[in-house]
């Protein structure tokens, strides 16, 4: 039995064999029949990688192996552009469909140098090699999530989010992968004192007493899902009447304390609004103990545009502006030399301003709101920004959202699966309002206690409890929150590179 495992599969077989793992992976993040992470699926997979690698003659043949893995866990992961560019875009099928492979390939180098240089250095002893291949995988997931703006949608973390992301508190997401990463290796190479030193950490981290839960930072939320199609959102005589006469009506109906709209759910500029119906909105707002966040677009022609929400409430001498900082490419601006790509596909808005990163929350009941736009959830060393300073750091995360670009797909899941990680990471909730989902109240601890079915008009109105208020305990941030504030994910970067530096001089 033992000569059978370790015996070489064949050229072909071990092929086929990384795209079945890289699809596992894929499947793990958000599997497809109810779109929940699967921790265990993800450890398998990876650990199908390792043993791949570890049956690599050379670090060319390593790196080809890693390829396809990555390939196909990408491809697998955000196959759901091809709605966005084919389906709402108007791009040709067969040129969307090179132009998502293309992406998942290009990025998926990343992996097979990572391989490559895992399959080069990898130390005699299993135990260290089992850490360079953690460090190695965790510098392509940090390489992947920085360059070119970055865009680190189903990092391997993610899928961790119901097993080891009780580290998050600790490392974030990319550390969470580092450790799945390890570990995976650890049980294919048989290294049981590194898996015992994982779980004697993970007793002291389920040890930890989190500060008990404060009636007095209770906040009503209500939170707006307009279900607007996507192809109707920014027609004048389709989508944005529906839109501005539904999500009006509810604004002024609202009677929490905080009620929240997502992003662009007002699809026109206020100059370009008809007449009196943006005065209306500050009028509504301007008295009382009311606040509302609108997603609008703002500027014009001369300064820009931007991706923007504003806050109207009472006793302020102009709305509160949060500007999106992370724009989407082609989305929301165009890269260098691919202005012919944008101008194929039909897409409104394609080029933004970026608001600056760490800006001022908005005070609310005694809570800080810190907006943030899309997908700018998924940079938690950008959100980590506002912590610098623990006694102004942000109470609430607020995510608002227009997913409806993908139509119903798993981008929707996903998208939740980011947020939930970043309650953990920071230890504060979550509100996100959708277009089309998933709209729903996230506590500190990473569940979700109210949500909205997706594809559907309707009015989430619950109950949000703020964290990190209370004085007596030091305005209590994460050792995450702490770190990321200050030195970004250079610690991690550091960690990897250091690793390699020493597999470099052991192999020497």
């Amino acid at each position: 039995m033992r000569s059978l495992f370790r015996r070489r599969p064949g050229a072909v077989p071990a092929l086929l064999l990384c795209v079945v793992a890289g699809l596992a992976q894929a499947a793990s993040i958000a599997n497809p029949w109810n779109g929940l992470p699967l921790w265990w699926l993800q450890l398998l997979s990876l650990g199908g990688l390792v043993w791949l690698l570890e049956r690599a003659d050379t670090p060319r043949q390593a790196a080809l192996r890693g390829w396809l893995f990555a390939s196909a866990w990408l491809t697998g992961t955000f196959w759901w552009l091809f709605i966005s560019m084919h389906t709402y875009g108007g791009l040709p099928a067969p040129l969307t469909v090179l132009a998502v492979g293309g992406l998942a390939m290009a990025l998926a180098l990343i992996y097979a140098l990572a391989c490559g240089v895992f399959k080069a250095l990898a130390p005699v002893h299993p135990a260290l090699r089992a850490i360079v291949f953690a460090s190695s995988w965790m510098l392509a997931e940090l390489a992947r999530g920085q360059w070119f703006t970055g865009f680190p949608w189903g990092a391997g973390g993610y899928a961790q989010l119901d097993g080891l992301a009780l580290f998050a508190r600790y490392v974030g997401v990319y550390g969470v992968g580092w450790i799945a990463a390890l570990v995976a290796a650890c049980v294919v190479l048989r290294q049981w004192l590194p898996l015992l030193a994982v779980g004697l950490l993970a007793g002291a981290a389920l040890a930890v007493r989190l500060p008990p839960s404060d009636p007095a930072a209770v906040l009503p939320v209500t939170l707006l899902q307009g279900n607007i199609p996507q192809d109707e959102k920014f027609e004048m005589g389709a989508g944005v009447p529906v839109a501005l006469n539904w999500y009006g009506e509810q604004l002024a109906q609202a009677r929490t304390p905080l009620v929240v709209a997502p992003e662009t759910a007002i699809p026109m500029l206020p100059q370009q609004l008809p007449a009196g119906y943006w005065p209306g909105l500050l009028q509504r707002f301007a008295s009382g103990g009311q606040t509302a966040l609108v997603g609008v677009p703002l500027g014009n022609a001369r300064d820009g545009y931007l991706n923007a929400v504003v806050g109207l409430q009472p006793g302020s001498p102009k709305p509160y502006e949060y500007a999106k900082h992370h724009l989407v490419p082609f989305g929301e601006f165009i890269p260098p030399l691919f202005k012919w790509f944008t101008e194929m596909m039909k897409i409104p808005l394609g080029d933004f301003n970026r608001g600056a990163v760490g800006q001022p929350s908005l005070a609310v009941a005694g809570q800080r709101l810190a907006p943030n736009i899309c997908y700018e959830d998924l940079f938690g060393e950008e959100l980590g920004a506002r912590f610098i300073d623990p006694a102004q750091a942000p109470t609430i995360f607020v995510n608002v959202s227009n997913i409806g670009w993908f139509g119903n797909s798993l981008a929707i899941d996903q998208h939740l699966s980011i947020s939930r990680m970043r309650t953990l990471e920071f230890e504060r909730p979550m509100l996100r309002a959708t277009n089309t989902g998933a709209t729903a109240i996230i506590d500190y601890r990473g569940q979700v206690t109210q949500a909205l079915p997706r594809l559907t008009r309707d009015v989430l109105v619950g109950e949000v409890e703020g964290r990190g208020l209370n004085a007596a305990s030091g305005w209590r941030i994460t050792p995450y929150a702490w770190w990321v504030a200050r030195g970004g994910l250079w610690p991690l970067w550091g960690l990897g590179l250091l690793v390699w530096l020493l597999a470099w001089r052991t192999r020497r």
